[in-house]
């Protein structure tokens, strides 16, 4: 189980990761920054991560969704597509939405709240990473 929500939320992260990535080095929304940033967390922001410790912060949150989700269908809910899609989805939305208190809660720079084409990025990474949760659920068990 544990092999499995590792290799899942390894996926999904850096799909989503690379996703942003690409996004902010094409557009200049500063999604990827949006993402990677936790300088508002009291302690931990006051400190300037290096780029890996960054991406290691967001693969712990990749890897805990990615085990709960292996979890639910090996001890709580009925194996079916449906109920993959489902907890792929909900597991996901929490995520997709802290744009919001992201970007008002960031000390560094982020695109504004009122920034349409980057909400729009961040809700389709986040569509993304569900998606990428599922077929890698999918092709690994």
């Amino acid at each position: 189980m544990i092999r499995w929500g590792l290799f899942i939320g390894t996926t999904s992260g850096i799909v989503l990761g690379l996703y942003m990535w690409f996004v902010e080095k094409i557009t200049g929304d500063k999604v990827y920054t949006l993402l990677m940033n936790v300088d508002f967390i009291p302690w931990f922001g006051s400190i300037d991560w290096p780029v890996l410790m960054e991406w290691f912060f967001h693969m712990i949150i990749s890897w805990i969704i990615g085990l709960v989700y292996v979890w639910l269908f090996m001890y709580r809910v009925k194996n079916t597509s449906r109920n993959h899609w489902r907890a792929a989805a909900l597991l996901t939305a929490p995520a997709a939405l802290t744009y919001v208190p992201l970007t008002i809660l960031a000390l560094k720079e982020t695109p504004p709240v009122t920034d349409g084409s980057a909400v729009l990025f961040w809700l389709i990474g986040h569509v993304l990473y569900a998606v990428t949760l599922k077929k890698s659920y999918d092709r690994f068990t």
